[in-house]
């Protein structure tokens, strides 16, 4: 998986993560959902790889993904973050996962 993070979004994710000691994981979250298959993208802030977890990096920020849930993502994604509506955005060529994505901690 590649992702390419934008300036504006990388300027707001080195003031809220320690880049050397935490990851973003991109997470498609199922939680409630009923069905994996109704998962929505996430992103969280790790400290730590888990067992399924496959490290990328992007503009020296470390990404991690479940190997398991590839599956629900594109091989070249887009991070972007809108400063008016304090969001990220998710997207690839063919889709938008997610527009309107905040960090949340799973520490």
């Amino acid at each position: 998986m590649h992702i390419n993070v934008t300036d504006n979004a990388k300027d707001e994710i080195v003031k809220k993560i320690n880049t050397e000691h935490q990851y973003i994981k991109i997470a498609h979250d199922a939680e409630g959902c009923g069905c994996i298959m109704s998962g929505v993208a996430q992103l969280w802030i790790v400290d730590e790889k888990q067992e399924f977890d496959m490290e990328t990096m992007a503009d020296s920020i470390p990404f991690l993904y479940d190997s398991r849930h590839e599956v629900f993502f594109e091989d070249e994604l887009k991070l972007d973050y809108n400063a008016s509506k304090k969001s990220f955005s998710l997207s690839s060529k063919q889709q938008i996962y997610n527009s309107t994505l905040k960090l949340h901690s799973k520490n």
